[in-house]
């Protein structure tokens, strides 16, 4: 590997969020008071970002696998509503968790052994699932919102810190830090890390090694599941303790374009939990300057899709250059 396309792949992700920050904060539109870059945007930023970060660090592990999980978001509205409804309904908080915890982790078994046992394309087998587990979720929720009450320690785990308060960020966000902190120790120094980063680097030869491919990829699904299934947490939090049915609509290209963007390749094999988490940071604080700066809806979605394009365009070009 020469040295040079190595290097621009560690570096990108910082780079891609000093120019989108750059770009916003050089301008500022008349209708606006502030400045892009202001201590209560930054806390938006931070919230925002926990969703879709939790999100990013499970596509990390199934992209490094060689594989793709479309029914991210189907999963997180499921686990969202499952939430709602056991807490509607007298269970405990704890108990509650637990539930939806274990919602997400059987979501992404059955992912995994769908492409493991069935043999289908991850791509195929998780577009279905994507509808299938959206219509779980439509019917638990009788296609409404489910308000329920929380306990404070769950219902504001992204509530900004009070002003007087060391904490500085919300406990959401440094939960999905901890964790990815100990993901980014999973992947490197743990032989499932290994195993993981042989899969997608090359399945075949990995058979051969004598690795155990299919509970490696039931076991990478499954993961996906939990950390889908967190995110479905943080967006009953973010949704003022709400499950919604139609939550985490098209959430998962912004996971699979965080990880692309922090320098995971679609081909497998290659990425990175801290490139991972920056990118997820950009693609909210993209959402946010759109809005700051009066981009229509349908134009977001060409600037967002645009980037996707780029970055896998990029990845292609650095691939051909190791």
């Amino acid at each position: 590997m020469r040295a040079g396309p190595w290097l621009w792949s560690l570096v990108a992700p910082f780079v891609g969020l000093v120019v989108v920050a750059g770009i916003f904060s050089a301008q500022k539109p008349l209708d606006k008071p502030t400045r892009f870059l202001t201590s209560t945007r930054m806390a938006l930023v931070a919230k925002q970002s926990a969703i879709v970060g939790v999100g990013a660090l499970g596509m990390t592990i199934v992209i490094i696998a060689g594989g793709i999980d479309l029914s991210a978001g189907s999963v997180l509205a499921l686990c969202s509503v499952t939430l709602a409804v056991s807490l509607k309904q007298g269970w405990p908080a704890p108990i509650a968790v637990l539930l939806v915890l274990g919602v997400g982790l059987l979501a992404g078994v059955v992912n995994g052994l769908l492409v493991t046992g069935l043999r289908l394309v991850p791509f195929i087998a998780t577009l279905g699932t994507m509808l299938a587990f959206r219509g779980v979720a439509e019917w638990v929720s009788e296609q409404k919102k489910i308000q329920a009450d929380a306990p404070a320690w769950l219902s504001t785990l992204l509530d900004r810190p009070p002003s007087d308060s060391h904490q500085l960020l919300p406990t959401g966000v440094w939960l999905v830090l901890v964790l990815g902190a100990v993901l980014a120790i999973v992947l490197s120094r743990t032989v499932f890390g290994r195993y993981v980063f042989a899969i997608g680097s090359n399945e075949a030869t990995a058979r051969l090694c004598g690795i155990r491919v299919p509970v490696v990829k039931v076991a990478v699904y499954g993961l996906v599941g939990l950390f889908m299934a967190l995110a479905g947490i943080f967006d009953f939090n973010d949704l003022n303790s709400q499950g919604s049915p139609t939550a985490g609509l098209g959430l998962e290209l912004s996971m699979i374009a965080a990880v692309v963007i922090g320098g995971g390749s679609l081909s497998g094999g290659r990425g990175s939990v801290l490139g991972s988490l920056i990118g997820a940071v950009t693609m909210t604080l993209l959402r946010n300057g759109c809005v700051y700066a009066g981009v229509s809806d349908p134009m977001q979605k060409v600037i967002i899709g645009g980037i996707i394009l780029a970055a896998v365009t990029i990845d292609r070009a650095l691939a051909s250059a190791r």
